[in-house]
């Protein structure tokens, strides 16, 4: 044992001060007690130490701190009666202190070389804790301990950790400093006022409650005498198991790396050795086969053998169902000794210089989620003595994995819900209700009835944005493609008549011969392209396989042809092929570039926003009190969305212009917006799966939003919707003024041009009185 006065309160000079001093007397009536209790041969000791105490007559005595050594006597029977037999001085850190004083004067080598380490790294048991912390904590300590004493309120003291930085690995180690309070006796120097057990919980519980304690029993008005006992137990192990459970008790959806980079640190701690690196693998399935999961959790090794950049996903699923049919664990200490016959998997681990390997299957509820993967580099090893340590991880691991597993489950599920369903996060909370509903009167054994989903007073936004003449230019594609089709046929056909011939191949060469005088005249209609391809791709294609089958010498001919009009490779689908490039590019961009849109409006309000694909794209927005009920609504938010509609439409101009370079046939687009000022209402069609206007003067608003998209200017053949213009169609001219400030704005910041037109339509199916306000963008 060691004897040395070792106070850390100096490195903290505004902790609260107490009436404290060391005596025994505490402990003489703990000896008492359990002279009394004790039926083993234990007692013999007691009796012994309680003895020595009397014949050095210290019951009650207070005893200064430098006078402490001379009963170093009492001191060893303390420890001798204190600490657990099985444990060896130099296994325990253990020591004895003044009363709720941070001075140790007595312990174990173990304690003091603690100690010492802590004032060497400049309390680094403190971690990142300010004065006022220590100060907080120390004060809660005291009265915590006085209120049980004196009021019988107990309150129990969480248990707090303290971590030191290992100086042999570099790695976090965590220990626990128990004081044990048993042989310290308050007393008071004055009457105390009574308390109830609510004022002692909202003093003790509340965030300036200690302050107000202080008030009210300040800590001068009591004394403590006895002697406390101090411990410190590393429990570095314990404090890594609990990091990785708060990893997944706390980690943030979304943000994986970060969590699985403090599971990699915590394992690492728990094995003590920062050399060793390890790797978490989920496995995550897609219509029940294995596919990526797209996170790299440590140091990638598992996702530079099996990840995308190196396998493909078939590739891929074969090796991991292999392994889940079979999921055996792995040790090597070193794969380089071993077979290549028996392991021809190493080979890649071998290329990326590993040493050590462990390979651990990962089970929740008896289902395997993944694989944790440990391992060195070349120059480093670790044997299996490494690996057991882990098992006590394993569990809140596989939890972490399965985490992973759902919230992965449940990306794909909300993706399928955004993207080819009706249920957007904005109204979802309608579609919840209605489920909660439904549920109910299920398991109530209630009648089931349909829920009526819809949003009454919503005000509607619609826009398109149409791919220009894209009927014109498919058409011109078609045509070129069919003509170089028919060209390469009627080659063919001329050459096989050198070495075969029959009067279907006769039959074959005057059909050619007549769809090629068809092409060259008049543009095809939809029915004269039809049969046309039927011709080339079933007539004509069909009877050449059968000439080529039966006639080996025909071979040569008839493959070069069918090889030129393969559907992925074949030069007759170019034309048809570049148009279609050009229009997934711009449909693509806009899409993008909506979907990023549609997160920032539902900032300012939420809004039921959908898209619809046609040679372009078409979107409706509805916004109002209805379909976000907790949420106050006003007439900004219907001036945000109009501005948002003017320059998202000049934005998108912009950017399809951008894109003519990229594009292998130059496309431009035209921009529409209906203003419809007036509030519909709208509900969720179940046979459809979608929403709906309802009413009639509300169906006429839908009616309109058809029938505008090819309207032509009054008294002329010019069609509102051109390149580089955008379009406002109206009814009244107090719907087109809401729009005027933004058109305005737009201008003054060069994002429109300061001319406009205002123009009359043409009378359409139903509808006359049409107008338009056409911008130009800039």
């Amino acid at each position: 044992m060691k004897k040395r006065i070792f106070n850390i309160a100096q490195n903290y000079p505004d902790l609260p001060a107490v009436d404290s001093a060391i005596s025994f007397g505490p402990f003489v009536k703990y000896l008492q007690r359990k002279i009394e209790e004790e039926q083993t041969v234990k007692s013999t000791l007691y009796s012994n130490a309680l003895e020595e105490f009397r014949k050095q007559g210290v019951d009650d005595q207070v005893i200064a701190l430098d006078d402490i050594y001379q009963h170093e006597l009492l001191l060893e029977y303390m420890y001798a009666c204190l600490s657990p037999a099985l444990l060896t001085e130099d296994h325990q850190a253990w020591g004895l202190c003044a009363p709720m004083q941070p001075i140790t004067f007595y312990g174990t080598e173990l304690m003091y070389e603690l100690l010492e380490h802590e004032e060497k790294d400049q309390n680094s048991f403190a971690g990142s804790k300010t004065l006022e912390q220590h100060r907080h904590d120390r004060l809660h300590f005291i009265y915590s301990f006085i209120l049980n004493e004196l009021y019988a309120f107990h309150s129990p003291l969480k248990e707090k950790y303290h971590s030191a930085i290992n100086a042999d690995t570099g790695l976090p180690a965590y220990f626990h400093i128990g004081v044990n309070a048993g042989f310290i006796e308050v007393r008071t120097k004055q009457n105390l006022p009574e308390l109830s057990y609510r004022e002692l919980q909202q003093y003790l519980t509340e965030e300036s409650g200690l302050d107000k304690l202080q008030q009210v029993l300040p800590l001068d008005l009591f004394e403590l005498r006895g002697i406390s006992v101090l411990t410190i137990t590393d429990v570095t192990p314990k404090q890594a198991v609990e990091n990785i459970k708060a990893v997944r008790l706390n980690r943030i959806p979304g943000n994986e790396g970060a969590a699985y980079e403090e599971v990699i640190q915590s394992l690492k701690v728990l094995v003590q050795n920062a050399n060793i690196q390890f790797d978490l693998f989920p496995f995550v399935r897609v219509n029940n086969k294995m596919v990526y999961g797209y996170v790299k959790g440590g140091s990638g090794l598992l996702f530079s053998v099996w990840g995308e950049e190196t396998l493909s996903p078939e590739a891929f699923q074969q090796i991991a169902e292999g392994y889940a049919a079979n999921p055996n664990s792995f040790y090597s200490p070193d794969i380089w000794a071993e077979s290549k016959e028996m392991f021809p998997w190493l080979d890649r681990f071998r290329e990326l210089n590993v040493k050590s390997m462990a390979l651990i299957p990962v089970f929740h509820n008896h289902i395997l989620v993944g694989v944790l993967g440990m391992h060195t580099w070349v120059g480093e090893t670790f044997d299996e003595k490494k690996i057991t340590l882990l098992d006590p991880v394993l569990a809140p691991i596989a939890q972490l994995l399965q985490v992973y597993i759902d919230e992965f489950n449940l990306e794909i599920e909300n993706i399928i819900k955004e993207k080819y369903t009706s249920i957007q996060p904005a109204v979802q909370w309608k579609f919840n209700e209605a489920a909660w509903h439904h549920l109910y009167s299920r398991k109530k054994n209630l009648p089931i009835s349909s829920d009526d989903i819809s949003f009454k007073d919503v005000y509607p936004f619609y826009g398109a944005i149409d791919i220009r003449n894209s009927t014109t230019e498919r058409n011109i594609a078609s045509k070129a493609d069919l003509s170089l089709h028919l060209a390469m046929l009627n080659d063919t056909l001329k050459e096989l008549t050198k070495s075969y011939s029959d009067a279907l191949l006769l039959e074959i060469i005057f059909n050619c011969n007549k769809w090629n005088n068809i092409l060259q005249g008049n543009e095809l209609n939809t029915t004269d392209e039809n049969s046309l391809n039927i011709f080339l791709k079933e007539e004509t294609s069909d009877y050449l396989k059968l000439i080529s089958q039966s006639h080996p010498n025909t071979q040569k001919i008839i493959g070069g042809y069918l090889e030129t009009i393969s559907e992925n490779h074949g030069e007759v689908y170019k034309h048809r092929q570049a148009l279609e490039a050009s229009m997934q590019l711009i449909n693509t961009s806009i899409n993008n570039y909506f979907e990023a849109e549609r997160e920032k409006l539902q900032e300012s309000y939420p809004c039921y926003f959908e898209k619809f694909r046609t040679d372009g794209v078409e979107y409706d927005i509805y916004i109002g009190q209805s379909i976000a009920p907790d949420k106050v609504f006003n007439h900004f938010h219907l001036k945000n969305l109009r501005l948002w509609q003017l320059s998202s439409m000049a934005a998108i101009a912009k950017m399809v212009k951008q894109l003519e370079p990229e594009m292998p046939v130059k496309l431009a687009t035209t921009q529409l917006i209906f203003i419809h000022n007036h509030p519909i209402d709208i509900s969720f069609r179940v046979d459809e799966r979608k929403f709906d206007v309802e009413g009639a003067y509300n169906i006429r608003y839908q009616m309109i939003k058809k029938r505008i998209d090819k309207v032509l200017i009054r008294n002329s053949q010019e069609r509102l919707t051109q390149p580089d213009k955008l379009a406002l169609i109206y009814f009244n001219k107090r719907d087109i003024d809401d729009y005027l400030p933004f058109v305005t704005y737009l201008q003054e910041t060069k994002v429109l041009a300061s001319e406009t037109e205002d123009l009359d339509l043409e009378d359409l199916q139903g509808l006359s009185g049409l107008k338009a306000l056409r911008l130009t963008i800039l």
